[in-house]
């Protein structure tokens, strides 16, 4: 594997903040990388360092051999930038905004194709103002890709985004991995990151905190299967506690969250609750997933 983006002990302070300490990753070209964390724990920061937008105070990094704030300019036309708060003029229409940022590169992509490409052909002469989230979005991605880059930077691509455009932009970003391209991917939706990425690093108080793929990290939690349902009457806690096919219990109020790795953990879990008479209600089982590692290393607590 080839890396693109190589970082050694990142650093950035603002004041008495230490906004990203000492971190460190490789990027591999052809992957969807996500920096994963929760609000303020310097994912974007970090990413924006490495796209020359913010200066560290420490460290090292390098994209596509390249220092992206010696060598910005060299470095500039060969990637593609979608940041987290980007906006267009109001009027300015779709077909003028692919035209202009054309002009800035010295070999461009036709940007006609890419009208056909990213679904907005018959948007071609719609002002910025009047197109929904998911449009704009697409049109973000397409003025990111005008200059054909080698690595593409998404920053919370899908925030704001309904449903169904959330999943239309999920196919759009799969679509700039299969062309060829390294995709970088900052976001807060574990969903998101766990369909998507290759690898991932989980960033929380600016260090990295867990660094591989969504199922690696999956599979290192130990979890297991999960059964859940809510307790409406007395649970015999101790008893469903002491059962072997039982590694880890749960509760929050009513909800009951039962962890195990045995075949047999449902029907002993079941028994055990009929046999003390227990009210219970919607059991059903869940497969661990990448919600249950964040929760894990970064907890229950939520950010401002």
């Amino acid at each position: 594997m080839e890396p693109v983006i190589q970082t050694q002990n990142l650093h950035k302070v603002y004041g008495e903040t230490v906004a990203v300490n000492d971190v460190s990753l490789t990027v591999q070209r052809g992957e969807i990388f996500g920096i994963l964390g929760p609000n303020g724990a310097g994912k974007t920061t970090t990413v924006e360092m490495i796209m020359g937008l913010r200066t560290p105070d420490g460290g090292d990094v390098q994209v596509l051999g390249l220092s992206p704030h010696k060598q910005h300019a060299e470095l500039l036309p060969r990637i593609g930038i979608q940041l987290q708060e980007a906006a267009l003029a109001e009027r300015m229409k779709v077909w003028e905004a692919l035209d202009l940022f054309s002009s800035f590169y010295e070999d461009p992509l036709p940007w006609e194709p890419l009208l056909e490409q990213w679904g907005l052909a018959d948007k071609r002469n719609t002002a910025f103002v009047k197109l929904s989230g998911g449009q704009k979005q697409r049109l973000f991605i397409a003025l990111a890709l005008l200059n054909d880059p080698e690595v593409v930077f998404l920053d919370e691509l899908t925030t704001g985004l309904d449903p169904q455009a959330r999943r239309a932009t999920w196919d759009l970003v799969k679509e700039i991995k299969a062309q060829g391209k390294t995709v970088v991917l900052v976001t807060h939706f574990m969903d998101e990151a766990e369909y998507l990425c290759d690898r991932l690093a989980i960033i929380d108080h600016g260090e990295i905190i867990a660094l591989d793929s969504p199922a690696n990290l999956i599979r290192g939690l130990g979890r297991g299967q999960r059964i859940v349902f809510e307790a409406n009457g007395n649970f015999p806690i101790d008893a469903v506690r002491q059962l072997g096919s039982v590694s880890q219990i749960e509760r929050s109020g009513d909800r009951v969250e039962v962890y195990g790795d045995s075949a047999d953990l449902i029907t002993d879990v079941v028994i055990t609750l009929q046999k003390h008479r227990a009210t219970f209600s919607g059991l059903h089982t869940e497969q661990p997933d990448l919600e249950d590692v964040f929760l894990s290393l970064t907890g229950r607590t939520i950010r401002a």
